[in-house]
C-alpha cells in the first residue's frame, strides 16, 4: 500500500497506492533507540535528519524502521505520529482522508497544528 517516490525539493517521500481514511493507523514502526550520549555523534552525520527525540525526558533518539524516518514535513500534514514507548514503536495515523498517490506528511514539531520553526528548541510530547 505504501511506497517511496521522489517528492520534488524534499527528496524522497512516502506515498500511498490506496485511499486511507481518517483515523487509520498507516504504519507502526519499531525503533532503534539511541542513548543521549550518542546524540552529539549523530548530529554530525546524515542520520541527523532522520531521527526522532525519544525517551521519558526526550533526551534520547529513535530511528524509525520501516518507512518511519522517510515521511516528509508539512505545516499542513495529513498524518501525525504518536510514540508508544512501551512497545518501542512510532505509529503514523491519518488525520484526514489521504487519496491514492498522495504523499503522506507529518509535522515534525509533533502537533499537526504547530507552526513553530523547526528545530528551534520547541518541545512537544505526543
Amino acid at each position: 500500500m505504501l511506497y517511496v517516490a521522489f517528492s520534488g525539493s524534499k527528496g524522497r517521500g512516502v506515498f500511498t497506492r490506496k485511499k486511507i481514511e481518517r483515523d487509520t493507523v498507516i504504519e507502526r514502526c519499531p525503533v532503534l533507540e539511541l542513548p543521549p550520549e550518542d546524540l552529539e555523534h549523530i548530529d554530525q552525520t546524515s542520520i541527523y535528519n532522520y531521527y526522532f527525540s525519544w525517551g521519558e525526558e526526550m533526551d534520547s533518539a529513535a530511528i524509525a524502521l520501516g518507512l518511519g524516518s522517510i515521511y516528509n514535513h508539512s505545516y499542513t500534514p495529513n498524518a501525525l505520529y504518536r510514540f508508544d514507548m512501551d512497545d518501542r514503536v512510532i505509529e503514523f495515523i491519518a488525520i484526514k482522508k489521504i487519496l491514492p498517490n498522495e504523499e503522506i506528511t507529518i509535522n515534525y514539531n509533533g502537533s499537526p497544528n504547530d507552526q513553530s520553526p523547526l528545530w528551534e528548541g520547541v518541545q512537544w510530547e505526543p
